[in-house]
This record gives structure tokens, C-alpha cells and sequence, in this order.
């Protein structure tokens, strides 16, 4: 009897460890790709799905996924060869041009194709009209990102001057602004999902308005790495781009619970009825780009709002930073 468990149990290790020995090799086999992301938000929802549902590893990729929190320094990263791949906002391609790079930014694929952000008032309003702002205190984004200049143009589109109409607060870092509004500075704040749905839960504040509805379509987050890396990596892009395109499409077909639970281990303190409903949030305004391609007319839109802002450097060249081939071979 002592024999048959000891032959049993030598079994089972031993399985366990061809197992797990396997399980490394094929790991080993995968081609590493360094990611880093501008911050972590359920707005990059197809970005966690090609994660969580092997869609990068079906294409024999190993992302390894990093935030970096804030524009800046993504690109700071992006720039000193810390990541292969960026998940940032376009103008900041821009403003590596017009610093004269020689190693051109190039934006290869789109994630979202509208603003993530929300109003969010400390006071419930029934009826909000953009008026109410006036002579308020807005707890605004970083000057120079796209957050910021996409809420001055929404304002100004509402006949509201941001730098007089209201006392505009921009000086706080990136990742302190909710904790800011939630210690009780501002009337109204610009915040990412989850946490502005997680401040209404927390009555802590309530949306109003969705900037992202209010600005139209603007190549918000995109896909982007130096040129040399593309040139040389380009059937590794290639196949990154095929793994997000399996996402969005899988993001448009499931239903906002499966996407929610997908998403789930990158949000945990966010519980699964918060996730699925900014989930269906950001899918019915048509914030995730289905075709990943960055336009002239979206790239034309955010010179706009960059112009508008008074942060646009100088007239940029689109087809020097914007490659779509990859996009269109993919989904081809």
C-alpha cells in the first residue's frame, strides 16, 4: 500500500515538474516586448484583453506591461530605450519632433479614438449646464497633456475662457488629482474612469458631462515607437498589432460583464459592477478605436485642439509621424 502511494506520488511530481518545465520553455520561446503605458485606466480595456486572453501570446509575443504615469515620462522611457512600444498620447510625438529628433516618434496604431475624461462635480446637479463653471474652481489635467488641452477646448467651446471665467488649477501632478479633489479642492474636477465612477459610488462626486462626447474623434492614445525600432522589428509590430486588433474586436462582441471580468486584475480595488459600467461607458460614446488607423482628419483635429490650447510647437508632418501600413495590412 506504502509502495503503490510512494509510485503515485513520484508520478505526480514528476508530471508536475515536466509540466512546469514546459510551461517555462514555451514562456522562453515567446518574443519579449517592452510596453509601457502613460497610466492605467479601464479606457485601455482592449489592451488588458489582448493580455488576459493570450492574444499576445498567440502571436508569440511575451508584453511586458509598465506604467509610467504621465506623458513625460513615458516618452522620457520611450526615448532612452527603457520600452519598445509607448501607449501615450500623440502630441507628445509631436513635441519630440519639433525638438528636432532624428529618430522620429512614429504613431503606428490607435487604442482610443476619443477623451477618457469626465466632469465630475463635488455637488450633485440635475440639470448641468456648462455655465455653472463660471466662477467656479476647476481642478483640471497636466498643462501640455491631452486631458488638459481637450478640457480648455471643450470649455472654450462653451463660450467659457479657462484662464478667466474660472480659477483653473493645472499645477498638481497627474497622479495626485483625484486625491486633491477628494481632500477638497476644486468644484469640479477632470478625472480617467474608474475613478470618477468610483468617486459618484463613494459620493465623493458625481459626472456631469463626458469630455470625450463633447470633443469628437482625436487620435487620443496611440501606439508608438522609433522609427530605427519599427524598421528593424517589423514583423514583431506587426504581430502586436494583429493581437490588438483580435482585442478591440473581441471588446465590441462580448458583453460589458465578460469585458469587466477580463479587465478585472488590473483594477482590484475597482469591484466587478463599477468595471462593467464604465466598461459599456467608454464603448457607447466610441472611445475604443475598431480600426486602429490614425487618420489625417483625427490627426487634424488634434493639431486643433493643441493650437486652440496655444501648445502646438509648429504645423507637424503627418505622414513623417503617422505610419497606417501596419494597420492596414493587418485588417486587410
Amino acid at each position: 500500500m506504502k509502495a503503490s502511494f510512494k509510485i503515485r506520488f513520484v508520478i505526480m511530481v514528476s508530471f508536475l515538474l515536466i509540466f512546469g518545465l514546459t510551461a517555462c520553455s514555451q514562456k522562453d520561446t515567446l518574443e519579449k516586448v517592452k510596453l509601457a503605458e502613460v497610466t492605467r485606466s479601464i479606457f485601455y480595456a482592449p489592451l488588458y484583453v489582448a493580455l488576459e486572453q493570450g492574444f499576445f501570446e498567440k502571436e508569440g509575443l511575451d508584453v511586458e506591461l509598465t506604467t509610467t504615469w504621465g506623458g513625460d515620462k513615458t516618452m522620457t522611457t520611450l526615448l532612452s530605450d527603457g520600452t519598445d512600444i509607448a501607449l501615450v498620447g500623440s502630441e507628445t510625438s509631436i513635441y519630440v519632433d519639433a525638438q528636432g529628433a532624428t529618430d522620429p516618434i512614429i504613431n503606428f496604431a490607435q487604442l482610443t479614438q476619443t477623451d477618457g475624461t469626465f466632469l465630475v462635480s463635488r455637488e450633485k446637479i440635475d440639470d448641468f449646464d456648462w455655465d455653472m463653471l463660471k466662477g467656479s474652481t476647476f481642478l483640471g489635467q497636466r498643462k501640455g497633456g491631452m486631458p488638459q488641452m481637450v478640457g480648455e477646448f471643450v470649455l472654450k467651446k462653451h463660450d467659457i475662457d479657462p484662464h478667466a471665467d474660472l480659477e483653473l488649477i493645472q499645477n498638481i501632478d497627474f497622479g495626485n488629482i483625484a486625491n486633491a479633489f477628494a481632500s477638497g479642492t476644486g468644484d469640479f474636477v477632470q478625472l480617467f474612469e474608474p475613478t470618477a465612477s468610483v468617486f459618484e459610488k463613494e459620493g465623493k462626486g458625481h459626472i456631469v458631462a463626458s469630455f470625450g462626447e463633447e470633443s469628437g474623434h482625436v487620435p487620443y492614445t496611440t501606439f508608438m515607437a522609433k522609427k530605427s525600432y519599427i524598421e528593424k522589428n517589423s514583423e514583431t509590430v506587426e504581430k502586436f498589432v494583429r493581437a490588438l486588433h483580435k482585442a478591440q474586436s473581441w471588446v465590441e462582441e462580448q458583453d460589458a460583464e465578460e469585458v469587466a471580468k477580463a479587465v478585472a486584475p488590473y483594477f482590484e480595488d475597482s469591484d466587478l459592477e463599477t468595471l462593467e459600467v464604465v466598461v459599456e461607458r467608454y464603448r457607447s460614446q466610441g472611445s475604443f478605436a475598431k480600426d486602429m488607423r490614425l487618420t489625417k482628419e483625427g490627426w487634424n483635429n488634434l493639431e486643433a485642439i493643441m493650437d486652440e490650447a496655444g501648445e502646438l510647437p509648429e504645423k507637424s508632418d503627418y505622414e513623417k509621424l503617422v505610419d497606417t501600413s501596419i494597420v492596414e495590412k493587418v485588417t486587410k
